[in-house]
């Protein structure tokens, strides 16, 4: 009579293992320690297992590759974000496929077409349609855009609304009255929900942003320059405070005011958004909110893998910014 196959559940049980440890070390993953891969790499040979690599793939059509979807590269967060996701997915045995496009139906093809294994997805043009085929058809999606759960998607967002009304809050206790805003790309998950917090605290104290007072920055430095320029060449009252969606339209606007000889931040606060770098070595520096690009690529990374190895269902994870005062904001006198 022929012995039963040895299977992995076996060399998890003798070796006192869970099952995914297992199959880490088998698969070369980097996270574990080098004494216990090398324990279960004996164990297995002891009991003379054998993986079933050809069933493997037929049932899960693995590639071990991981799709990020992207519309644009410009700027410090995109390349924090896709080096964070990189090195994630490098540590846990998977590659990394960076799609940049404005076209869904590329995307889709990409996606759905088996070539990645599951997708993360900060990418506008991926709307309602699209996202009901996702669900439809099961695949591993974690969106870094928005807040969207299924059994088989997850979101790990900033919590850009709270971001809004952490800015409001301070520059309303520096004693500012009058406010601009400096936004983001329209229609982009963290500019519409930093737009609204921000709106929401100051309706509570009785102020109004007014439309002609709110400019387009689009997240780049150049983009709020121009912006910026376009507003003084007006004439209109200057803002006692400006909130900017991010650092880089912060930057832009500190520097089109200071060209114009208008102090910052004794005549206009300027506050921005995510702390990069360079938001403490300009003059003045950036009073801001601290994000984490590095944390919210790691989070992905470990949701979207868990998706795909079905240990874990869908979920909304948000991360937390906090106020980091600097030079660019000062008490009204």
């Amino acid at each position: 009579m022929a012995s039963r196959k040895v299977t992995i559940k076996d060399v998890a049980r003798e070796a006192g293992v869970s099952i995914s440890t297992v199959s880490n070390a088998l698969n070369g993953v980097d996270v574990l320690h080098p004494d216990t891969k090398q324990h279960i790499l004996e164990v297995a040979d002891r009991l003379h297992y054998i993986p079933n690599l050809n069933g493997r793939n037929l049932k899960s059509q693995a590639t071990k590759v991981i799709g990020l979807f992207l519309t644009s590269i410009k700027g410090p967060y995109y390349g924090v974000l896709a080096d964070s996701i990189y090195q994630s997915c490098k540590k846990n045995g998977y590659e990394l496929n960076i799609f940049i496009s404005d076209k869904a139906d590329n995307m889709m093809t990409n996606i759905l077409g088996k070539r990645i294994d599951g997708a993360i997805i900060l990418n506008e043009f991926v709307r309602e349609k699209e996202i009901g085929i996702l669900l439809e058809n099961e695949v591993p999606i974690v969106f870094i855009d928005r807040e969207q759960l299924g059994e088989n998607v997850s979101s790990v967002v900033f919590d850009s609304y709270h971001e809004g009304e952490l800015a409001a809050k301070y520059l309303l206790e520096l004693g500012h009255t009058t406010f601009g805003y400096m936004r983001g790309v329209e229609n982009n998950f963290d500019n519409s929900e930093r737009l609204r917090g921000f709106q929401n605290i100051l309706g509570k104290a009785g102020i109004t942003l007014q439309e002609d007072y709110i400019l387009n920055g689009a997240f780049e430095r150049e983009a709020a320059y121009n912006s910026m320029k376009d507003f003084l060449e007006l004439g209109k009252p200057l803002p006692e405070a400006i909130f900017a969606a991010n650092d880089e339209s912060a930057i832009g606007t500190i520097t089109a005011l200071m060209e114009e000889g208008i102090k910052v931040p004794e005549q206009v606060s300027i506050m921005g958004c995510d702390d990069i770098e360079a938001a403490q070595l300009i003059k003045p520096s950036i009073t801001t909110i601290r994000t984490s690009f590095e944390k919210q690529g790691i989070l992905a990374v470990n949701h979207l893998i868990a998706l795909i190895k079905g240990e874990e269902g869908g979920c909304i994870e948000v991360l937390h910014g906090r106020i980091i005062p600097r030079e660019s904001t000062c008490p009204r006198e």
